[in-house]
């Protein structure tokens, strides 16, 4: 039985860069789930990129909500950010479980990365670790007509409202961010690196693995006691 879970894992990791963390001395059982590479929508990216598929994701997170035996979910994430309803759907699923989750902002966790970032209950950012703070962008052809503005708009919006109902940055400075015309080559918006995404309200902590399992212990724990 033991040798059949550490296969299902090393499957599990393998397709999708999840696993379940059981060793510990507390004996939680608490899901990883790891967001990596280009966040991919309904179009297949290129065989060459690391891809997080929302297919994946969604289903497990479900699974997860579903199951008696996981008691907390922890998010690694490294991501360039990618499709804008993708990463969406998977930062509402996290925000709406029942189960204790935590983040961990490691490589970075850029663009629509950054609502799955706050979405959980509570979240981490490790020194080096950078967020792309950007309005919407798109690519191919654009029709410049106010309907296709407006449409921009409500996207925005939708992402502004997320990220603001989910940590403590004002939507004004948030909008501050995404219009700064001095720091990306190219485009606009801002980069946060480590304690500048606390002090801004984004991220809840500076810390590594190690703070965030146990402060996702700690949650486990208070939720067993009330």
């Amino acid at each position: 039985m033991e040798e059949k879970e550490k296969t299902e894992n090393e499957d599990s990791i393998k397709e999708y860069g999840q696993l379940t963390l059981d060793e510990n001395r507390e004996e939680h059982k608490i899901h990883l789930l790891s967001i990596i590479g280009e966040i991919e929508g309904h179009e297949n990216l290129s065989g060459n990129s690391k891809t997080t598929k929302y297919e994946h994701v969604l289903p497990q997170l479900a699974a997860i909500e579903d199951s008696k035996e996981i008691q907390g979910v922890l998010v690694l994430l490294n991501t360039m950010g990618g499709d804008v309803e993708a990463g969406l759907a998977i930062a509402e699923m996290v925000a709406s479980l029942s189960k204790p989750t935590v983040s961990l902002v490691l490589g970075g966790s850029h663009s629509i990365g950054v609502p799955i970032a706050v979405s959980t209950d509570y979240s981490f950012i490790v020194p080096t670790g950078t967020m792309v703070i950007h309005p919407v962008r798109t690519n191919g052809m654009v029709i410049g007509v106010a309907q296709t503005f407006d449409y921009f708009k409500q996207i925005q919006d939708r992402i502004t409202g997320f990220v603001c109902t989910h940590c403590e940055i004002t939507k004004q400075k948030l909008e501050e961010l995404m219009l700064e015309t001095g720091m990306l080559t190219k485009d606009v918006g801002t980069i946060l690196v480590g304690e500048e995404a606390v002090k801004h309200g984004i991220i809840n902590e500076v810390g590594g693995i190690n703070r965030a399992i146990e402060k996702l212990h700690d949650m486990i724990e208070a939720k067993e006691r009330a």
